[in-house]
């Protein structure tokens, strides 16, 4: 491991045993951590060149630490490659090495000339490579970054439980990486959870159901079936309306003229209307029409004992004479006002009949065809019925399967269960495996086999572990050190491999001295025995040197030894 910057302290692994060693100065103030060495910081440097996530603000992304770079040498498909991440640009390592056996291989920079990969598809190699995994991957299934923190666990919260890597670790994420390190069916698990989320999925839609939250899903089955049902019906005749429809190209002229004609009628009505209430008045004067009689004028004077002068004779003859000339005017007037209405009323009543009869013809060419425009309409109230028929039918179906659903993942959770079950005992050679080195390593810790537990159950797997006084904090954590060591023996002679497994001194804290050095000679017999590499910090102060005896020599295992006593002396060579 190097850096770009002098101060960095840096460091060589060698195959099998390594440990990186913290010295506590007497000088050193309380103030003073040993923490501060760098012991937690060399594992963040390894994840952080490995592409753990990175958060400005946090881990190495700190203002402190602008400008530089972390370099770690490591065999990758057997070949020996440098990674380098930038603090100041972390989306991107740059590859040295060959790299031609790669499912993805570097790309150059255009500016720099450099050779790099994006942190995801370096994820995706380191992956490949070291657990065989494919370059995409789906929901719940292992991945690089889980799966390596096991071999690599920081933080306080990776040192509590043996099968979590962090605190916050969810249970599918814990199942499925777990299940796949120990060669045991983790597709299950997977699928196990997918069967959960199914699950939640239809109890949270039948709570949207019954709370109106989703339209158009009121009622039961049966309601939405008996609408489907109406509009369907509703769609037919939409249909038949369609299909019987002619379409007239002179259909709005024929309207118009059809319009015309009807107001025609109306007016010709209501003309002949008032020509035949004067027709009738007209005949009926003629009727009573008649010229004046002077006799009666004569007749009622000699009653009256008056006699008529010549004079006054005369003068009555004239006036008779004007009297009849204005009845044989009047009588003549009416004739002929009666010969021209009933002229009229003839005429009008005769167009009355023709524009009728035009009228009818174009009714019927109207009933019997339509404008395009009302076809269009017709032609989308017919596809607007036929979406509707198909929404009902979506919903109809969704409320079946939302009713089945349930069922449906009970049924295939207990087939699910069953094969599980079949799996677990076709591996059952690969889990006595695991079990028997997990037994083997606490025994040695405790001269009493612990065991590790795993069973099949509704959701998935249930690991767990038991050794005798469990409960104290040392016991645990070598609970998680028993667990680990388990997975770098069985990993040891897979190919691919990760072929590490790395400790912070957090792991021995709380732990009997005896405890501790027949951990650590457990390490270094076991790394050095199956070829795999063993890197684990410690305090000095923190060394069972009485209990390891005179026969081992942790010294020769020192790959670096840090102090407190001045910055100079701490992984970083600054203090911050």
């Amino acid at each position: 491991m190097t850096s770009n910057k002098s101060s960095f302290r840096s460091v060589s692994f060698k195959p099998g045993f390594n440990v990186v060693l913290a010295d506590r100065h007497h000088a050193a103030s309380r103030k003073d951590s040993r923490n501060g060495v760098g012991k937690s910081t060399l594992l963040e440097i390894i994840h952080f060149c490995l592409g753990a996530d990175a958060r400005a603000g946090k881990g190495l992304l700190v203002p402190e630490l602008a400008g530089w770079e972390f370099s770690l040498e490591l065999t990758l498909d057997g070949r020996e490659i440098l990674a380098t991440r930038r603090t100041d640009h972390p989306r991107r390592v740059l590859i040295e090495g060959d790299t031609s056996s790669w499912p993805v291989r570097p790309v150059r920079d255009p500016k720099s000339g450099s050779l790099g990969l994006d942190i995801n598809s370096w994820n995706s190699v380191l992956g490949a490579l070291m657990f065989g995994r494919p370059l995409s991957r789906e929901k719940y299934e292992p991945s690089f970054r889980s799966l390596i923190s096991y071999f690599i666990r920081r933080g306080q919260g990776a040192y509590l439980d043996p099968f979590r890597n962090f605190s916050r670790q969810n249970e599918v994420d814990r199942q499925v990486n777990v299940a796949f390190l120990l060669n045991l069916a983790w597709e299950d698990a997977r699928q196990a959870q997918l069967l959960k989320d199914r699950a939640k999925g239809f109890s949270d839609l039948k709570k949207a159901v019954k709370a109106g939250v989703l339209e158009g899903y009121e009622g039961s089955v049966g309601d939405l079936e008996a609408k489907r049902v109406r509009l369907q019906e509703e769609s037919e005749e939409r249909r038949r309306q369609l299909e019987s429809f002619r379409v007239h190209p002179q259909y709005r002229e024929l309207e118009q003229r059809a319009s015309e004609l009807t107001t025609a009628i109306h007016a010709l009505g209501e003309q002949n209307y008032s020509n035949l209430r004067l027709l009738e008045l007209y005949q009926k004067d003629l009727a009573e029409e008649r010229e004046p009689a002077t006799d009666d004028v004569q007749r009622v004077y000699a009653e009256a004992g008056v006699l008529l002068a010549e004079a006054a004779l005369r003068r009555l003859e004239e006036v008779e004479s004007f009297h009849r000339s204005i009845v044989i005017n009047r009588r003549e007037f009416l004739a002929q006002e009666v010969e021209r209405l009933s002229a009229e009323v003839k005429a009008n009543e005769e167009k009355v009949a023709r524009f009728s009869e035009e009228r009818a013809d174009l009714l019927g060419i109207l009933q019997t065809h339509g404008a395009l425009e009302e076809y269009t309409r017709l032609q989308r109230l017919y596809l607007a019925a036929i979406a509707k028929v198909k929404e009902v039918s979506t919903q109809v179906e969704n409320m079946k399967r939302l009713n089945v659903g349930t069922t449906q993942v009970k049924l295939e959770k207990a087939m699910l269960e069953r094969r599980a079950r079949v799996d677990h005992e076709e591996r059952a050679a690969m889990r006595e495996r695991a079990v028997s080195l997990f037994n083997s390593n606490s025994q040695f810790l405790y001269g009493a086999p612990g065991k590790l537990i795993i069973d099949v159950v509704p959701n998935g797997f249930r690991f767990d572990i038991e050794i005798e006084r469990s409960g104290s904090d040392g016991i645990d954590k070598m609970k998680v050190f028993c667990f680990d060591l388990m997975l770098a023996q069985l990993w040891a002679n897979n190919h691919p491999t990760p072929g590490f497994l790395v400790h912070d001194s957090r792991i021995f804290d709380g732990v009997d001295e005896r405890q501790r050095a027949l951990a650590l000679r457990l390490a270094q017999r076991e790394s050095e025995a199956r070829g795999f590499q063993y890197i684990c910090t410690l305090n000095t102060d923190n060394v069972p040197q009485a209990e390891l005896g005179p026969d081992f020599d942790l010294e020769s295992f020192v790959r670096l030894r840090l102090s407190d006593r001045s910055p100079e002396e701490s992984l970083l060579g600054i203090r911050f």
